[in-house]
């Protein structure tokens, strides 16, 4: 069985690729999009995973079972980003305490 071989410059591609997803990534967490915000970071953090998987860790030049453990693996994780998602959109917001006002005094009485 002979091992598949990556060019580097195919390595370079992809490691400026995730540098350029983790710019996305600090971009998004200092603005506020509202109820977007769980949604964008899933996202880049599951094209991110899907990089690493496939090149970095062979996933895509690998045998047929292994292909379906991968499959199966971000089947599962549709599924449980899918349920997280359906919950969050259910819950109502709350507002902070920055825009309830000075929040209670902490003082003991005695």
């Amino acid at each position: 069985m002979s091992e598949h071989i990556v060019s580097p410059k195919l390595y370079v591609v992809i490691f400026f690729s995730l540098m350029v997803f983790t710019l996305l990534t600090v971009f998004a967490a200092t603005r506020d999009f509202g109820r977007w915000n769980i949604v964008i970071a899933l996202v880049i953090a599951t094209i991110k995973a899907s990089l690493v998987i496939l090149f970095f860790m062979h996933g895509k030049y690998s045998a047929r079972r292994t292909k379906l453990v991968i499959v199966a693996g971000f089947f599962w994780l549709a599924i449980m980003l899918g349920l997280t998602l359906a919950d969050y959109s259910t819950r109502h917001a709350e507002p902070s305490r920055s825009q309830l006002g000075n929040p209670p005094s902490l003082e003991i009485r005695s």
